[in-house]
């Protein structure tokens, strides 16, 4: 009776198929082979890679340091006080009025917290439902490639066409006749990453306009992720919902993760007219629901803290920049100078390695570094013109960042 039972089980597994959306969501990301198998994401590979070799992990976009105080404390208190239940479904109120309070105090944008801002359970979901909210199947999405391998993913969930128009080392920005060729009738969405990841680029008010006039032409709508948006050096952050024109048709997303340095909080936002917020909450609601309950009201603290919180963490992350870059220019790195984000994009050419992938799995054993290729950035068919560049992270301590600068070195005498 075992061995039968056993049998049966064994030819499950080999028999029973397995289809639905999956298949086009891998695709969507870059994760579907030709044989149609799933392979892991080479995020889960190079940080499974830097905890088998004990490396230093640059590969990842997250901080080894804790957010402000006040805003730890905030939740500390609230966890607490019992808040530890649902929330409301778009939002505590202490937090979608301190998002208010934050459009208009840094970009001078009136919302409505009752009808006009949602929370989400990070940028992540607050991406994944606009698109899902707001495409049919067979519509396009236009993204920058490089792009976060997410939009990829949920346009392919929700049936969509991707259309990327390219940034090219070593500034990063599009080419203008690119973007209005990509962008027509049958084009739904906009997408814009800015500051965008994983460049490092933060796009100048010209071309920001050009994307406002092509919304209008064409009747599509803008949706912007901008959770690197306290974190640019020199540049100015421009919210494109703050352009003339564009309010009424753009989905401003963020969060607080990269301002707070509490990206495991997973607390995020979108601001849009009542009417499109209200088609989003339609598809969110059905995906986490609700989301953070003692970690909203500390993140409203987090939002109110002054105008020196908000300089200060640009500027000290500005100094680490610049002390990875001396790093990779001194291993013999060719690099793009990031103008925000938590990334600094370095071509391993001159170090006489052409693709990017292959350098990051051998990093490990030449440097005791880990990093991100490139092309896990970019759809299949154009890979290869990314291939020798490599992502790394320097949202790390300033002492992690001198180790990982001196153990670089070793490349520069191979």
């Amino acid at each position: 009776m075992q061995d039968s039972t056993q049998r049966r089980q064994a030819q499950a597994r080999h028999t029973v198929p397995i289809s639905g959306a999956w298949r086009r969501t891998a695709r969507g990301a870059g994760l579907l082979d030709d044989d149609g198998n799933v392979a892991a994401s080479i995020f889960a590979e190079m940080s499974a890679l830097a905890v088998r070799t004990h490396a230093i992990n640059l590969g990842q976009g997250f901080p080894d340091e804790d957010g402000p105080a006040e805003v730890l404390e905030a939740a500390h208190q609230a966890i607490s006080a019992g808040v530890n239940q649902y929330p409301p479904g778009r939002g505590m109120p202490v937090l979608l009025e301190a998002i208010a309070r934050h459009q208009q105090r840094f970009y001078g944008l009136t919302l409505d917290p009752e009808t006009e801002i949602l929370v989400t359970a990070g940028a992540t979901e607050a991406l994944a439902a606009t698109i899902l909210a707001l495409i049919e199947p067979g519509d396009e999405v236009v993204t920058f490639e490089p792009f976060y391998d997410a939009y990829g993913g949920v346009i392919g969930l929700g049936g969509g066409i991707h259309r990327t128009v390219p940034l090219r080392a070593p500034d990063f920005q599009p080419d203008l006749d690119a973007l209005c060729a990509a962008v027509t009738d049958r084009t739904r969405l906009i997408i814009v990453n800015d500051p965008h990841n994983p460049t490092g680029a933060v796009f100048p008010r010209h071309t920001l306009e050009l994307i406002v006039e092509l919304a209008h032409r064409h009747d599509a709508i803008i949706v912007t992720d901008e959770v690197y948006e306290h974190l640019t050096f020199g540049a100015p952050h421009i919210p494109i919902a703050t352009l003339p024109g564009a309010w009424e048709r753009t989905v401003t997303i963020s969060s607080g993760g990269k301002t707070f340095s509490l990206t495991g909080w997973k607390v995020g936002w979108l601001s849009a007219p009542a009417a499109i917020v209200t088609a989003i909450l339609a598809v969110k609601q059905f995906l986490t629901y609700v989301n953070g309950a003692p970690f909203q009201p500390a993140i409203a603290v987090g939002l109110d803290l002054p105008d020196s919180y908000f300089s200060s963490i640009a500027t000290v992350m500005k100094g680490k920049r610049d002390l990875l870059a001396a790093g990779l220019r001194a291993a013999g790195f060719a690099i793009s100078v990031p103008q925000g984000s938590y990334f600094i994009v370095a071509d391993a050419t001159p170090l006489g390695f052409s693709d990017g992938a292959e350098l990051c799995r051998r990093l490990p054993a030449l440097t005791g570094i880990v990093a991100v290729p490139i092309q896990a950035f970019c759809s299949r068919a154009n890979r290869a013109e990314y291939a020798p560049l490599v992502r790394f992270a320097y949202c790390k301590k300033v002492e992690l960042l001198e180790q990982a600068s001196a153990q670089l070195a070793a490349l520069s005498s191979r």
